[in-house]
């Protein structure tokens, strides 16, 4: 970890501490046909609370006709705004967005933004409990009006909150494909469902492209809590971008590059090059999956090649101070015993990856009126949770299953299941864990094998392979540097 000293727009100018770390499995075959070497990448801010504000929240809010029943849905969602205006420090811009086929503005009456202050929060609240709710659901509309807002005020970091409890059934009107495309980059989007007639893929496809989380509340009267907790949160990221650059050596090229780690989000490359940025940072750790192709042709065997390197930078900042680049490395080799294994992270979020997948399978059997299948799915995600230790996401199936044996897959899909229960289940998997069980601190390396440097010397506690007597973490399934299984030691 190294220090950068990044002006913050909009607040003061403050010591921000960045750092990077690369784990990776470096041993592939030789003779694969797709040769593709996959990394986790680390990235850690610290030191960028205490700026000022930079933030600038538009809250746009879902007031088609169907928020009109039950009743407490529209009061819930009135409450959670209100809630949201009472957190925003004075001197915030924000807006409030009444969404229904069209984006219109709420408060205040004119396409501009307020100034949070004792006045215009005591009129937005005013301005939010009088909102009646009438019409369709047109997403796209409700953001492109939230880009124009946020595009006019230039602040930091712009943030939409958005909350539906329906599905985007006037896409035809303007089509949120293309509003996506607009708004990339932009700002940040946080989706949340309510009620039972929200699309859990729908938000996600939202909140992916445009680098937020999709949640969902069970209980409509938890909406005003979490809309608190997540402004309080939004108000700390004080740095508002953070580039992520992949330099590939000859003969290799960027598959891809995605956020895996709070939760998932696409990253779409700069123009011509291999330089991704992303969007509003506090004080927190991030995890990226990177893709390589690697071409074996005409490269040495059994030696350590550099196949790209990855690096951070701070746009805007003046003469930042940023960790050393890291390598990504490669070792072809002759040898299964070493180019079968994976890194212990990277196999983590394949996992989680797999167990998204499956309870996506899940939801579309239930909806043709599969259970067994539907229950089969969940049983392997089930299975998948267990072997990720993720217990979060073991208390969220057995909502949905009775677990009768979670390593083996064995569950019994409850009878009164319905259809909502798997949307909050598809929202809920879109959030990852930190990392394996066996996972230790930031880095998640593997030493020499996993090429990361700046894992050296964490104070991880190691054993010695009894093998090659290489030092390996305690809880390593395999010698990072001859592959020995530590599984099959009685």
């Amino acid at each position: 970890m190294v220090e950068t000293g990044a002006p913050r727009a909009g607040g003061t100018a403050g010591q921000v501490t960045v750092g990077l770390e690369v784990s990776q499995w470096k041993y592939l075959s030789g003779e694969a046909s797709d040769p593709q070497m996959h990394a986790v990448l680390s990235v850690r801010v610290d030191g960028a609370e205490g700026g000022g504000p930079v933030l600038a929240q538009v809250l746009a809010l879902d007031c088609s006709g169907s928020m009109t029943w039950p009743p407490e849905k529209l009061h819930a969602a009135q409450e959670a705004a209100v809630a949201a205006i009472r957190e925003l420090p004075d001197g915030t811009p924000f807006a409030v967005v009444r969404g229904n086929e069209q984006g219109t503005m709420a408060y205040p009456g004119t396409a501009t933004m307020a100034r949070a202050s004792y006045e215009t929060r005591e009129r937005a609240e005013r301005v939010v409990h009088g909102l009646v709710a009438g019409g369709g659901t047109c997403i796209g509309a409700w953001l492109d009006l939230a880009r124009r807002l946020l595009t006019e005020q230039g602040a930091p970091v712009g943030h939409v909150l958005l909350l539906t409890d329906g599905k985007n059934e006037h896409d035809e009107q303007m089509p949120l494909a293309g509003v996506l495309e607009e708004c990339a980059g932009r700002f940040v989007c946080d989706a949340w469902g309510i009620g039972d007639g929200w699309d859990a893929r729908e938000l996600l496809a939202i909140t992916r492209r445009l680098h937020g989380s999709a949640s969902s509340v069970r209980e409509e009267e938890a909406l005003p809590a979490e809309y608190e907790k997540l402004v309080s949160r939004l108000l700390t990221k004080t740095v508002p971008e953070l580039a992520i650059s992949v330099t590939p050596m000859p003969g290799a090229e960027v598959r891809y590059l995605k956020q895996v780690f709070p939760a998932e989000a696409e990253l779409t490359p700069e123009d011509g090059t291999e330089r991704f940025v992303t969007r509003a940072w506090g004080d927190e750790t991030r995890r990226y999956q990177l893709c390589l192709f690697a071409d074996p042709a005409g490269r040495p065997r059994r030696e350590d090649l550099q196949l790209a390197v990855v690096a951070v930078d701070v746009p805007g900042a003046e003469e930042p101070r940023l960790p050393e680049p890291q390598p990504c490395l490669v070792h072809w080799t002759d040898n299964p015993a070493l180019s079968r294994h994976t890194d212990a992270q990277v196999e983590h979020f394949e996992q989680h990856q797999r167990l998204g997948e499956a309870v996506a399978a899940a939801t579309d059997a239930h909806r043709r009126g599969e259970r067994d299948l539907a229950e089969h799915q969940l049983g392997r995600a089930a299975q998948l949770a267990r072997a990720m230790g993720a217990d979060e996401q073991l208390d969220r199936l057995a909502r949905l299953v009775r677990i009768d044996d979670a390593s083996a897959g064995r569950v019994t899909l409850r009878p009164d299941v319905t259809a909502v229960d798997f949307e909050h289940l598809i929202a809920a998997s879109s959030h990852s864990s930190y990392g394996p069980a066996s996972g230790t601190g930031a880095g998640g390396g593997t030493g020499p094998g996993g090429g990361s440097a700046a894992a050296a010397g964490s104070g991880r506690a190691t054993v010695p392979c009894p093998v090659c007597s290489h030092k390996a973490p305690a809880a390593a399934r395999f010698c990072p540097s001859c592959g020995h299984s530590f599984e099959a030691l009685p």
